[in-house]
């Protein structure tokens, strides 16, 4: 690893001591290594101690995650509760913890993806909106301290319509990119079913990438060095952003009305791609005469119906000569990305694809500097 996030708090041996461990250990890299406390205590003395125990930062925890992850149990009690009047009560305490929930006072900020009044969009009046009416597309940085080389950018995007898989698939696969050495960025987007469109949900994946390559100086990487991680629907808002915004395509191609900005000159495809259970349906083409397809690992389960979909997915990529790397793991259903967040050990296999993800990428990145 490039650096370790330490948890202050753990069981058996507390971070303070983990990192002295460390620090005396006499291991190749033990001195070097940069470790970054993460407590929910932000107090002076805790930096403080922090940084006496040989670390070399001290940063707070998001501590409402805690609230969402019980917020994310509960709805899931609820949901599975058979006897209608113990659901009702279930409902009850939900919708009440739900109103204790507050914004942290140190919360990030949104960064949304296109300008107010220049946003290429269909419209769709009439259709059931996932999403608020006047959602506006953002993303989240989560990025390495200046001390850290990043080895390159993440975009990860969570699936379904972007309910509670955000908290595993999304912010959780975050931290496992930054634990991995790698800027992350966590999008939100209209996602890939009614009423938005495919040539939507990709203008946001590309517009992310876009912004990402233009500031590739800040975030200290290279501008060929951005990979989309597409979980379940949001790996079809992957393929959308390849299939319309890769190549010479651009997004006037698809929304006429669109007015162009800087952000346009970048290319809008991602240099690598991670479809994490979410393949394309079996039979929808693609036109290759448009499209320049990236090299791309696919990580499923064998217990997933994806898998279906992947069977022909990966013959019809490799009978174009694109790069396809697959993994499957033994017993993992659907979903299952990021849930160590709740507690869910259940499938320590499917880790695996985290290192198998890094490895893909950088065998990549080491490509395109030649």
């Amino acid at each position: 690893y490039d650096l370790i996030l330490m948890d202050i708090q753990m069981p058996v041996m507390d971070g303070l001591t983990a990192a002295r461990e460390i620090r005396k250990s006499g291991k190749k890299g033990a001195q070097e290594i940069p470790i970054i406390a993460m407590s929910a205590n932000a107090f002076k003395e805790d930096v403080e101690r922090s940084l006496n125990a040989g670390m070399n930062a001290h940063t707070t925890k998001p501590i409402e995650i805690e609230k969402l992850v019980k917020l994310h149990g509960m709805r899931r009690e609820m949901l599975e509760e058979q006897d209608e009047a113990k659901q009702r009560r279930l409902a009850a305490e939900y919708h009440a913890f739900m109103d204790t929930l507050e914004k942290l006072p140190d919360a990030p900020s949104r960064i949304y993806l296109w300008p107010e009044g220049n946003m290429p969009a269909t419209g769709n009046p009439g259709l059931r909106y996932n999403h608020d009416p006047e959602f506006r597309p953002y993303m989240y940085e989560f990025l390495l301290p200046e001390k850290v080389q990043p080895k390159g950018a993440v975009i990860l995007c969570a699936g379904g319509d972007h309910g509670d898989c955000v908290i595993h698939e999304a912010y959780q696969s975050c931290l496992d990119f930054n634990r991995l050495g790698y800027q992350s960025f966590m999008l939100l987007n209209r996602t890939n079913m009614m009423p938005y469109t495919g040539q939507e949900c990709g203008a946001d994946a590309a517009r992310l990438i876009r912004m990402i390559r233009k500031n590739a100086s800040r975030y200290r990487i290279k501008e060929n060095q951005v990979a989309f991680a597409g979980f379940s629907n949001g790996g079809l808002t992957g393929e959308e952003c390849i299939r319309f915004y890769s190549g010479n395509q651009k997004v006037t191609d698809h929304f006429p009305g669109y007015v162009p900005d800087e952000l346009d000159e970048y290319r809008g495809a991602p240099d690598a791609f991670l479809c994490v259970y979410g393949p394309r349906w079996e039979g929808r083409e693609i036109d290759y005469t448009k499209v320049v397809y990236p090299p791309v690992l696919f990580a499923v389960g064998m217990e997933d119906k994806a898998l279906d979909n992947l069977h022909w997915v990966y013959r019809d990529l490799l009978s174009h000569g694109i790069r396809a790397e697959v993994h499957t793991f033994t017993g993992v259903p659907h979903g299952k990305a990021g849930v160590s967040v709740f507690g869910n050990y259940d499938y320590p296999n499917f880790e695996l694809w985290l290192p198998l993800a890094d490895a893909f990428m950088q065998r990549i990145y080491q490509n395109n500097r030649r």
